[in-house]
């Protein structure tokens, strides 16, 4: 059964939160036990001392060993319940305090109050007074941890460390549940998201309240949607205006047609322009569409070469002279030497955009101006009309497909910055607007430079011939 994101990333993290737990309590205990050890090594050493030195008195307060003095040593020697034989020098035993029947009751009382643990093996320990052995004690003690106070004594410390690890542990998996939620509630609500926008709801917004990767990510999604939303609409519009825009010349047609075929209107010169003027207005329309589908699809059509840019935008100005001079606009060019590593038909066609834009827009007595310059690493081409200038809240949309600005009443589909947009970023450059009411507008595009080593071609652009009012608008 395949277990979701969320009950795995809970299991990790509780996993990971319990593991930390035992292994710390593991470490834990065995720094205790061997602290604890130490302590009860160095209780027996001092213990071992005490009676050494209570041993070493009496021999000196005596003049010797002497059995009365000893017996009032007899509770310090029995008072942890082990066993004592004083040995001098001469190898016999001098005092045994479990010789005798009060030794031994003393003992096994005191055994009994320590717990009665099990003695250790018997050490000998030589006594010495002035640096000569008098003596050697045969000493008996409990063994260190293993009385049933010090077995009790761990065995609780035990218990805690285990009622800490699982406390440990439950926070661990109550955290672990709780990030795993929190973490994929995100990824959750992105998902509901998407299905809504691939099912047509395209309001549909993730609530990002986080600035993690997570939140990044529903920025990104948020965005994406406004502009499928907008796109949406633009294409909506689009398709408005093209209906519109196909409906006048479809109407007149087929009425000028219907008249023709009823006997009702002669086939007059007149009549058959008219026909013409209204067929050629369909296919710019048409023409217009397949400039923005072969601009989208440019990454894949595109031939770059290190090529002079200057004969390309001069044989594009020259093809504007005509309708630049019917419409009295004079035209101005700037231009240095400059290579560029592109498609000179692509750039052809995005110089012939730019004019026709700049065209459209640009009163009669006006002026604009083609530059080309050097801009490491970049070469930029510029052309500045002295048209009414877009607005500010609308130069962020001029490149925008299908948008066309809302106080302009030039025709044209709103595609033509579109295309010089889309060819300027599949030449790995991009294109830009500046513009203020009553200022004009510069439209600068900017694509790589020649790549050094590689061979220079020319090929003269094959975009169509320029005719007014066709190739671009702004927006």
């Amino acid at each position: 059964m395949r277990r979701s994101f969320t009950f795995r990333l809970a299991l990790t993290v509780a996993g990971v939160g319990i593991a930390a737990a035992a292994i710390t309590a593991l470490l834990v205990n065995v720094a205790f036990g061997n602290r604890f050890d130490d302590y009860l090594s160095q209780q027996r050493q001092g213990r071992q001392e005490e009676l050494v030195a209570a041993l070493q008195d009496s021999y000196v307060r005596a003049g010797g060993w002497d059995t009365a003095d000893l017996k009032s040593l007899s509770a310090l020697a029995l008072s942890d319940g082990g066993e004592l034989r004083l040995i001098d020098s001469g190898g016999g035993i001098v005092w045994e305090p479990m010789a005798t029947p009060e030794g031994q009751a003393m003992a096994e009382m005191h055994r009994q109050m320590m717990g009665g643990g099990p003695l250790g093996p018997e050490q000998s320990i030589a006594i010495t007074v002035g640096g000569e052995q008098v003596g050697t004690a045969a000493l008996r003690l409990p063994e260190p941890g293993l009385n049933p106070q010090d077995v009790a004594f761990r065995a609780s410390v035990n218990k805690v460390l285990l009622l800490g690890g699982l406390i440990a542990g439950l926070l661990a998996l109550g955290s672990g549940v709780i990030l795993a939620r929190r973490t994929v509630a995100p990824a959750r609500q992105l998902t509901h998201a998407a299905q809504a926008l691939a099912e047509g709801d395209r309001s549909h917004r993730v609530i990002v309240d986080t600035t993690d990767e997570l939140g990044a990510m529903g920025a990104a999604f948020n965005k994406m949607a406004e502009t499928i939303e907008d796109e949406d609409r633009l294409r909506r519009i689009f398709a408005t205006d093209v209906a519109h825009e196909l409906r006048t010349p479809l109407s007149i047609l087929r009425t000028q047609v219907e008249a023709l075929q009823d006997g009702i209107s002669e086939p007059t010169p007149e009549v058959f322009a008219s026909l013409h003027e209204e067929t050629l207005r369909l296919t710019r329309l048409v023409e217009d569409l397949e400039s923005l589908a072969s601009a989208e699809a440019a990454h894949f059509s595109l031939k770059p070469r290190n090529i002079e840019l200057m004969p390309v935008l001069e044989a594009v100005a020259g093809e504007f002279s005509g309708p630049f001079e019917s419409k009295d606009v004079n035209l101005e060019t700037e231009m240095e030497q400059v290579q560029a590593r592109a498609d000179s038909t692509r750039v052809g066609q995005i110089v012939s955009n730019l004019l026709s834009n700049a065209l459209k827009f640009t009163p009669a007595g006006g002026t604009v101006q083609l530059s080309l310059r050097s801009e490491d690493p970049w070469v930029v081409i510029a052309v500045t009309d002295s048209g009414p200038g877009i607005p500010a809240d609308e130069i962020q949309r001029v490149f925008d497909r299908f948008y066309r600005g809302k106080d302009l009443r030039a025709g044209g589909s709103g595609i033509g910055l579109t295309v010089v947009k889309e060819l300027a970023v599949a030449h790995g450059g991009s294109a830009e607007a500046v513009s203020g009411p009553q200022q004009g507008t510069t439209i600068t595009v900017r694509l790589p430079k020649a790549s050094p080593g590689e061979p220079q071609e020319f090929t003269p652009p094959s975009h169509g011939r320029a005719s007014l009012g066709t190739k671009g608008e702004h927006g």
